[in-house]
């Protein structure tokens, strides 16, 4: 059954997170409130960390993590293979229609507006993950409390590292460069 639950899950995933790695996010994020034995927000923190500092597809990386946490090898498998098959599917059917249709005013207008609708999930998702990263008391409603748990070294490393993407000279640094400068940070403050 496990398995069984685990395949509907990511094949939702696969059919709906329009956009890559990032889009999955949501999806995850709603995945962990309605299943809190497979992992936590914190947990998703910390895949998206991982599965941004590890070789291949976000979405996929996290898949797999979560298929084998919760069912070990074929948890894994039954977990990557239903996120890839909707997409492998639907990829195939668009490709052979694709250049008949790329000039099409409703399909143009069908992308105009999933783009802003894939944004708006991605950085809800986004901020959800920043709340689980920089707060103490990520769960907090009162934003009085909620600031009050604002951790200042996660906060500075946030403030530091996106205006360094940003600036003319070390925006042109590879990315796992800030991955490993954020991780010796962690190392070295314990967070």
């Amino acid at each position: 059954m496990t398995l069984l639950t685990l395949c509907y899950e990511f094949f939702k995933v696969g059919l709906f997170s329009v956009g890559g790695g990032l889009a999955t996010l949501p999806f995850l994020s709603d995945m962990s409130l309605r299943h809190p034995d497979w992992f936590s927000m914190q947990m998703l923190s910390d895949m998206v960390a991982i599965s941004e500092s590890t070789p291949g597809p976000m979405g996929i990386n996290m898949s797999t993590y979560v298929g084998y946490t919760v069912a070990g090898i074929p948890g894994a498998l039954a977990a990557t293979l239903s996120l890839v098959f909707p997409s492998l599917v639907i990829i195939t059917v668009i490709a052979g229609f694709m250049s008949r249709f790329i000039e099409n005013k409703y399909v143009k207008w069908v992308f105009s507006g999933v783009r802003p609708a894939v944004i708006g999930l991605i950085s809800a998702a986004g901020f959800s993950v920043f709340r689980v990263a920089v707060f103490t008391d990520s769960e907090a409603t009162n934003i009085i409390r909620l600031l009050s748990s604002v951790n200042p070294v996660c906060l500075c490393v946030f403030i530091v590292l996106a205006l360094l993407t940003q600036l003319k000279y070390t925006r042109k640094l590879h990315p796992i460069l800030y991955i490993i400068v954020g991780a010796v940070i962690g190392i070295v403050f314990k967070l």
